[in-house]
């Protein structure tokens, strides 16, 4: 792989698996200076020993991305150990909530939960990075919304109604910072096997990848081959934008 990140100091949420880790990797690979932040302390350890192996260092933050404190310092954390820059936020952090659940028997505690990470995490990274990059006139933010987030799954009404949010978000900042350099995107993809993906209930699975016209699901390399185009220099004019990555399963 060519070095496109060269020196772009990067964060990535939710890098200690699935598509974060994916993402993660990519960019290291192509040069990116990478910080993970994950909440769980033993799979971030783990997912920057795995790196070091391959002869790829990543630092990386305990970081619930729900806390505006954790999100303000994490973030501050990274500029300042590198030289006041931060070039690229990928947000992939979030959870599913309830699944094959109607919504008259989904708890108020599980619908606040969903949106606490899904929504106001993504609020929080999205506002913090953007405070870090204005003052150099750049930045790549790439937040995870979902095909849910457009069509909506049944059974999945917190989740589905989170990855909206998500969309709305990114379409309102993208507009906001539309001439500042820093472009703000989402990518709302269909089934990905991640351990996410592997944790909800198989009926839930089959009917969404039933959906998808390819009839299979997406893979980490297609997903982190879009992203890193998406938060690469190249992809200069896009912003405000939710990209499709769902096999076939296009919602209008």
């Amino acid at each position: 792989m060519g070095n496109r990140f060269e020196g772009q100091v990067a964060i990535v949420t939710g890098g200690a698996d699935g598509i974060g880790r994916s993402i993660a990797l990519r960019l290291a690979r192509e040069g990116a200076l990478v910080t993970i932040f994950d909440i769980n302390l033993q799979n971030a350890e783990a997912t920057a020993g795995e790196f070091a192996e391959s002869g790829i260092s990543i630092d990386y933050e305990i970081v619930d991305i729900s806390s505006k404190r954790q999100v303000k310092s994490a973030v501050g954390s990274v500029v300042a150990r590198n030289g006041g820059n931060l070039d690229i936020m990928v947000n992939c952090a979030g959870i599913v909530g309830p699944t094959s659940t109607p919504v008259d028997k989904v708890s108020i505690s599980d619908f606040d939960r969903v949106f606490a990470i899904n929504v106001r995490g993504t609020f929080l990274m999205t506002r913090y990075s953007i405070k870090a990059m204005k003052k150099n006139g750049y930045g790549r933010i790439l937040n995870f919304a979902s095909i849910a987030g457009k069509e909506g799954n049944a059974g999945m009404s917190p989740y589905s109604a989170s990855k909206a949010a998500v969309i709305g978000l990114v379409k309102s900042v993208g507009k906001e910072y539309a001439t500042s350099g820093i472009t703000i995107n989402a990518i709302a993809p269909a089934v990905i096997r991640t351990p996410m993906v592997e944790a909800i209930h198989p009926e839930q699975i089959d009917y969404m990848t039933s959906r998808i016209p390819m009839g299979r699901c997406g893979t980490l390399d297609e997903i982190a081959s879009l992203s890193c185009w998406i938060v690469s220099p190249e992809s200069s004019f896009n912003t405000g934008f939710t990209f499709d990555l769902s096999g076939g399963r296009a919602v209008y």
